[in-house]
């Protein structure tokens, strides 16, 4: 099922992390210094290709655009694809989310954004847009315009509408795009997906979640049926959907943007940038600024000898870390005090399956025969619930 996702990583990896992303049949310019791209530009718009398909990067650039362009001058589209990877919304909880076993196992990252929305799957077959402007111009309905407008001039047979969601369906019921937006003071910006050809067996894969049991208040994903414009387009080709959206684009907001090539990678061309995308890569940011959830979820044990019984899992985590944890197990199976040492080491750590590995070891050491063997299964029970 992530044979796909995996054949792609390998074909990318000869690429040092920076490829250029598709190139229309007019090929855009290249520029080595941003500032001298908006010197240069004599319209309220642009529009950026990015060459990079590194999620961190192309997020970062977003980040970037964002607090050095002055957005209340001129307006940005970007364009820009992702290697294989699982993008959640600012406010959302990645174990409830996404499959994170699957992704370790195939190598696929996950990334948390800054804007809100639900969980998205990229690869190089979805195309992403983004939409800067001012905040006194913010109009995604507008924005998600310039994108069904764009193909219904280039298939008028597809059946293609925006929604009260800022979703856009296809034959009414079909997700081919979803929205997540981000306000500043005085500046805006609105991203959507567009699956072209994306490998729907993995998104089906990884968005998924990892843990039972979890209780949150974060922001949850609203799952959908989804289709790729291939489906019902097969003749629709990659370069011929950005040559349209680019000319939607600048038909829309009266604009003569020719598109640009941009390289995020290039830290002359945008100072800081390699910043921010540290930031996006720590765990601390995609795992820390999880909003504060538990678990509550039976664990099933069972001993070398076959013998079975069950415990119930209570954690409480905030910032990512584990607050407390409660483990009700049969005084049959494992006495209290070690069952009370267990929790003990956890409290504290993050909530992450190879730390708390990690953090029992010594506790394993500590005892052996039988009483190492059950314990042996408790923590292997209690790592699994954390996906």
């Amino acid at each position: 099922m992530l044979s796909h996702s995996r054949r792609t990583l390998s074909l990318l990896r000869g690429c040092s992390g920076v490829c250029r992303f598709h190139t229309n049949t007019h090929p855009a310019r290249s520029s080595s210094s941003f500032s001298d791209l908006i010197r240069a530009s004599d319209s309220g718009g642009l529009v950026l290709r990015s060459q990079s398909t590194d999620v961190y990067l192309n997020l970062a650039l977003e980040d970037w655009i964002d607090a050095n362009l002055d957005l209340q001058q001129r307006s940005v589209l970007l364009l820009w694809g992702n290697q294989p990877a699982v993008v959640v919304g600012r406010h959302q909880n990645p174990w409830n989310e996404c499959n994170l076993p699957a992704m370790r196992k195939a190598g696929i990252p996950l990334a948390r954004r800054r804007s809100g929305g639900g969980t998205v799957y990229h690869d190089l077959g979805n195309l992403n847009l983004t939409f800067f402007t001012s905040k006194k111009a913010y109009d995604r309905q507008r924005n998600l315009k310039v994108v069904t407008d764009a193909l219904m001039r280039i298939r008028p047979e597809l059946d293609v509408k925006a929604t009260e969601r800022f979703d856009i369906l296809l034959n009414g019921h079909l997700k081919i795009s979803g929205s997540a937006s981000r306000l500043s003071r005085k500046s805006s910006y609105h991203h959507c997906t567009l699956l072209h050809s994306a490998d729907r067996s993995t998104l089906s894969a990884l968005l998924r979640p990892s843990c039972p049991g979890i209780l949150s208040n974060a922001t949850p994903s609203v799952p959908s049926p989804v289709a790729n414009l291939v489906d019902h387009a097969p003749t629709l080709q990659w370069e011929e959907l950005l040559d349209a959206l680019e000319h939607q684009y600048n038909t829309e907001f009266s604009f003569r943007a020719a598109s640009t090539l941009v390289n995020p990678a290039d830290e002359a061309a945008f100072p800081g940038l390699s910043r921010m995308e540290a930031e996006l890569r720590t765990w601390d940011w995609t795992f820390g600024k999880t909003p504060k959830f538990s678990i509550q979820t039976v664990l099933d044990l069972t001993d070398a000898r076959s013998a079975r019984s069950s415990a119930q899992l209570n954690m409480e985590i905030k910032s990512g870390l584990i607050e407390s944890c409660e483990l009700d197990v049969p005084t049959d199976w494992l006495p209290q005090h070690l069952i009370g040492e267990l929790c003990g080491v956890l409290v504290g750590e993050r909530f992450c399956a190879h730390r708390a590995a990690a953090a029992v070891t010594a506790l394993l050491r500590s005892e052996s025969g039988e009483l190492q063997d059950r314990l042996m299964n408790l923590c292997a029970a209690v790592v699994s619930a954390m996906g």
